[in-house]
């Protein structure tokens, strides 16, 4: 049966959205770069611009609230300046920020990237990376009960960037109460925690990640290794679909009943950063949407695409992402 893609983009902005994870600034400074400094063998960047973007979680936030979705982002961040802006940005996206836990024990991560002609010269990170205290957590899963309670949403998105905000105890808790409230609840791993994400809807890992987590060595790209991959990862999570990003080769998904590799399409990419987040962002909403996953895979591969187009992180369009499914996706 043909989808109404006009109808579908137009469905997906009546979602209820939170965002669950570790947030953190991109900060970048843009500059020139003519000369060598006598103090030592490197660059002299003459900075012309600086600019503040949101990354981590809150990208995935800021993509689902691209797409027109009522979004909330939930998570801990610090009592600094730098946390301070990051809410303020937040909040100009429209973004409900209210549930966001400040702690004084934490800094608020925020990574500087310097580029000088188009090329990232050096990334520096200011960052808290231990797991939250117990108190903190405790504080957090009564924070996340709360906006269920009072927004009862239609999905829950964890983004783990292994920053300590998704501790084993709060993604426990999370899912748990996702299952008992029949929300739909997806994830986007990261190492530290890839196998807490147990009974999930659906599990957004990447290839590299998969492979190291699994301890797989080979180099083969196809659908019978991937299929068995999913089997593992089934065997461990209990989880209902995988969605996996193949870098260049495109996105695998596998359900009770489906598998296939769906290839990327075509791109002059930028910069990857930030591709992942639109993926799940968009595959959170368009699967709530529909609950097609075969349709998901295909408007997410398309997304993560685009945004690979331009450099530094950056949120989908919404207008530009519908035209490019209906130019592509011909058997909708």
């Amino acid at each position: 049966m043909p989808v109404d893609l006009d109808k579908l983009f137009s469905d997906i902005s009546k979602l209820k959205v939170a965002v669950i994870g570790d947030v953190m600034l991109d900060t970048y400074w843009w500059g020139t770069v003519d000369r060598i400094s006598p103090e030592g063998p490197v660059p002299v960047v003459a900075v012309t611009k600086k600019e503040q973007r949101i990354g981590g979680a809150g990208n995935v936030a800021l993509n689902a609230r691209a797409l027109g979705a009522d979004v909330a982002l939930i998570s801990v961040i610090g009592t600094d300046d730098e946390g301070k802006q990051l809410k303020d940005i937040l909040e100009k996206n429209n973004i409900d920020t209210k549930f966001i836990l400040f702690s004084k024990d934490r800094i608020t991560t925020n990574k500087i990237r310097i580029i000088g002609r188009n090329q990232q010269m050096m990334r520096l990170d200011a960052e808290h990376t231990d797991d939250l205290e117990k108190d903190e957590e405790e504080r957090l899963i009564r924070q996340i009960e709360k906006y269920v309670t009072e927004k009862k949403p239609d999905v829950i998105i964890l983004q783990d960037y292994n920053k300590g905000v998704l501790t084993e105890e709060v993604i426990k808790n999370i899912i748990a109460l996702c299952n008992t409230h029949n929300i739909i609840c997806t994830a986007d791993p990261k190492r530290k925690n890839f196998f807490a994400f147990k009974n999930v809807t659906l599990f957004k890992p990447n290839l590299k990640e998969v492979k190291e987590s699994l301890h797989i060595l080979s180099e083969e790209v196809n659908e019978k290794m991937l299929s068995a991959i999913h089997q593992q990862l089934k065997e461990k999570l209990h989880h209902s679909i995988s969605l996996i990003t193949l870098s260049d080769k495109g996105i695998f998904y596998e359900n009770e009943t489906d598998s296939k590799i769906i290839p990327s399409h075509l791109r002059n990419v930028a910069d990857v950063s930030g591709a992942g987040d639109t993926v799940i962002a968009v595959a959170s909403l368009i699967y709530t949407a529909t609950k097609n996953i075969h349709l998901t895979a295909e408007i997410a591969n398309i997304a993560g695409g685009m945004v690979c187009e331009v450099v530094g992180t950056a949120t989908i369009d919404k207008q530009n992402l519908l035209e490019e499914c209906k130019q592509l996706l011909t058997n909708y």
